[in-house]
């Protein structure tokens, strides 16, 4: 059996964001999802697909969250 869970949540809570090339470094990842929600519930087209992006990869317990593709 494993000592930690897959699916447990990343414990550090600090986490660093890139949206529309801004980079913001959060101590809180809840306070983070809970803006990228927020935003991404009040707007929409591309805007929205930004916001969405970066807030599933902060559901995922990434570290580092961006809006950019990956060259």
């Amino acid at each position: 059996m494993l000592s930690m869970s897959e699916l447990a949540m990343n414990s550090n809570r600090k986490v660093k964001t890139k949206c529309y090339g801004e980079v913001r470094v959060w101590a809180d990842r809840e306070e983070a999802k809970a803006f990228f929600l927020e935003a991404m519930m009040n707007s929409d087209g591309s805007e929205h697909d930004r916001y969405s992006g970066i807030y599933i990869q902060l559901e995922n317990g990434l570290d580092f969250c961006t809006d950019e593709d990956e060259d």
